[in-house]
């Protein structure tokens, strides 16, 4: 029996990130004996457990902030050039991948994949200006690009842009599903009552998100309506931050930090309204869910427009006015139902993890003994 096809992707752990979990919905349901994953990562992560009992193997390598940029580039020089012998390295680390994908190429790797997740670097100025710098190498030393919207291929592949597939971020349709039971169960967990008006967010705790902002809005919101709560899942560095912040403002008492979480779609059940008040996202897997859960979203202007289904659940909110942030939220207080179902409007518009495992397992099925310099002949079989 032929061995199955080995595709080797870099992150830097496996938590509950939007491209993790993309990575994860993608994993879980792929034919497994024709195409395996492996990972090479920095630190542990949740899925680390799952991945080994999926048959996937976890390489890992100190991050670059550990071991300075010098002795990080001879630790990717170790590992591709060992015995492992991948033909398909598939980065999902945004413009870091140009060191990535720059060592792969010199090591002889034929197939190298750049995948966009975001619109914009993380980090100080400093920081920012060496992914930057490394940035710059992604268009001639990776073979085929990927992103999950075409404001996240501009970011990242610039004048190819055009040339880079779209991949939607896919999500288990049938599992975000209204559920009015899955709601009150859910509300009696974290001690909600059924009045309350329950205001949610999902996300890292990193400047990206924007929870000061999130604080601030809330803040506002509960000096209108005295049973507004705030329920922030996920977990991140600036969580302690957030936290003691909250006390300052004397809101902790309503706000519920739950850390990270695998029924997101239970918590989406549970909500009201969805408030996502980022400064950048190269989709925002999120706002996908929330609307499968049939959920109202007030979210940033800065967010891609592709994220929203047109099936009127999206409402697009200038960070820089947020007194029509407060002026919405308190609107929905009085408009939280009916919670429709939407599924056949998620698969339309293309957004069903079945469909997108199925696009995938052709993309890298296409690469077998194919010329992997040519991105739009490999594009054409998808």
């Amino acid at each position: 029996m032929e061995s199955p096809m080995r595709v080797l992707h870099t992150v830097v752990n496996m938590n509950r990130g939007g491209a993790e979990t993309l990575l994860m919905n993608l994993y879980r349901r792929i034919n497994r004996k024709t195409i395996q994953f492996d990972f090479l990562t920095s630190r542990e992560g949740i899925f680390d457990d799952e991945i080994r009992k999926l048959g996937g193997r976890i390489y890992r390598i100190p991050y670059i902030t550990d071991l300075g940029p010098i002795a990080y580039q001879k630790a990717l020089e170790q590992f591709f050039s060992s015995d492992m012998k991948y033909q398909i390295v598939h980065s999902h680390m945004d413009k870091m991948g140009g060191l990535i994908l720059s060592t792969a190429k010199k090591s002889g790797i034929p197939i190298r994949i750049a995948h966009s997740h975001n619109t914009m670097s993380e980090g100080n100025k400093l920081q920012q200006l060496f992914k930057w710098y490394v940035g710059r190498r992604i268009l001639s030393d990776s073979t085929h690009q990927i992103a999950c919207s075409k404001d996240a291929a501009s970011w990242l592949f610039s004048k190819q842009a055009e040339n880079a597939y779209i991949l939607k971020n896919g999500i288990e349709t049938k599992k975000f599903k209204f559920c009015a039971l899955n709601r009150l169960k859910k509300r009696f967990e974290l001690q909600l009552r059924e009045d309350d008006f329950v205001i949610g967010h999902v996300g890292r705790f990193n400047q990206q998100k924007n929870h000061n902002f999130l604080l601030d809005i809330f803040a506002k919101v509960k000096k209108v309506i005295p049973n507004a709560k705030l329920v922030l899942v996920g977990d991140g560095a600036l969580q302690g931050e957030m936290k003691a912040r909250a006390e300052v403002m004397k809101i902790e008492k309503h706000v519920l930090f739950t850390g990270v979480q695998e029924d997101i779609a239970s918590y989406l059940h549970a909500f009201d309204l969805f408030l996502f008040p980022s400064l950048h996202e190269g989709l925002g897997i999120a706002l996908i869910e929330a609307q499968a859960a049939g959920l109202n979203c007030i979210v940033s202007d800065q967010i891609p427009k592709e994220v929203d289904l047109g099936i009127g659940l999206i409402h697009y909110t200038p960070l820089d006015d947020p007194f029509e942030w407060v002026k919405k939220t308190i609107h929905f207080q009085n408009n939280r139902f009916p919670r429709s179902i939407y599924q056949g409007k998620i698969i339309e518009a293309g957004y069903d993890i079945q469909n997108v495992t199925m696009e995938m397992e052709r993309f890298y099925l296409s690469l077998k003994g194919g010329n992997h310099e040519n991105v739009d002949g490999v594009y054409a079989n998808l």
